[in-house]
């Protein structure tokens, strides 16, 4: 069975060192990788021999079963416009986000660019901090398809000791999921920068995956399905983990940096941003009220100072906690 990776970030790059372990694989990039370590977004990790490195799009795609996507999702569209997979091919997102201005989420972008089916689309998201998987710490995920039987195929191919994946048929709610907590990641980073408690991190992670679920609901996903490992588990790994770009994002700007200057001092991409603003439009769409969204947006974008949108979120209007 031949797996090919598109995109070699630090996610990708990690999955073709853990799926090495039981089989060949074809990792794509657009960059040359020396020395079979990929210093730019994995230093101090070699990539094994049985991973074949190119930059071969076409090599890359002839004769795969499995096409793992792990790109940026705002170059998802212009990447899956140059594959034609094969009839047989199943196409699986590992990107957490939604491209803007569009407010297509990556699975609707490989159906409508590869013409695949959706019973052979599918996504895994889940609490996932590259650095920690590819040393071999115990993580679990969730691969949805519309097609179980898709989703099994990734499911016992990823599955490992140190690597527990669960299944689901809800891919709306996966990847509404995997890519919303990043907006809530960053307004966890503000709260570090400005040196506040437990108490806040707390609140703010309970609220905003209320305002997710509230979201994801209105636009047809499950509601449990935030409560799983796509929702709540990837929130409090990405909202606590030093490793999380979103959070160091969210960390400077609580600091006083601009967002322009951090995203200039960066090597690898921070989804939270882009989808910040997709997220504001969906809720707009949708009629639905994310006021951290909205205050996350205010500051990255308007210049809004981190004091000022907390204090504006805790004065709003008393209202009864409902779940």
């Amino acid at each position: 069975m031949k797996v090919s990776i598109l995109g070699a970030g630090n996610w990708g790059t990690t999955l073709a060192i853990m799926l090495s372990n039981k089989i060949p694989v074809t990792l794509w990039t657009i960059e040359k990788i020396e020395g079979r370590e990929n210093k730019k977004y994995l230093p101090s990790y070699k990539i094994p021999p049985n991973v074949n490195i190119t930059t071969d799009l076409k090599e890359t795609i002839a004769g795969s079963k499995l096409l793992v996507f792990a790109l940026p999702s705002q170059a998802m569209r212009e990447v899956t416009q140059e594959v034609s997979p094969e009839s047989h091919t199943i196409l699986l997102s590992v990107a957490k986000g939604i491209e803007t201005p569009t407010l297509e989420r990556m699975s609707e972008i490989l159906e409508l660019e590869t013409g695949v089916s959706p019973d052979k689309i599918c996504v895994l998201s889940g609490p996932n901090i590259a650095r920690e998987v590819v040393r071999g710490i115990p993580a679990s995920c969730v691969c949805a398809s519309a097609n179980e039987d898709s989703a099994k195929v990734v499911q016992k191919l990823f599955s490992s000791p140190a690597f527990r994946v669960y299944t689901s048929t809800d891919v709306l709610g996966v990847e509404l999921g995997g890519a919303l907590k990043n907006v809530i990641a960053l307004a966890a980073g503000i709260c570090d920068g400005l040196g506040l408690g437990v108490n806040t991190k707390g609140a703010l992670l309970t609220r905003g995956i209320r305002e997710i679920t509230r979201l994801g609901a209105q636009m047809g996903a499950d509601p449990l399905t935030f409560a799983g490992l796509s929702g709540i588990g990837d929130l409090i790994t990405t909202s606590f983990s030093k490793d999380s770009r979103n959070r160091q994002v969210g960390e400077q700007i609580g600091q006083g940096k601009t967002l322009r200057e951090i995203l200039n001092g960066m090597v690898e991409v921070a989804e939270g941003v882009s989808t910040t603003q997709a997220a504001v439009k969906l809720s707009e769409k949708h009629k639905v009220p994310m006021p951290i969204t909205r205050e996350v947006y205010a500051i990255l974008f308007n210049g809004k100072p981190p004091r000022d949108g907390i204090r504006d979120l805790m004065t709003r209007d008393p209202k009864p906690e409902k779940l």
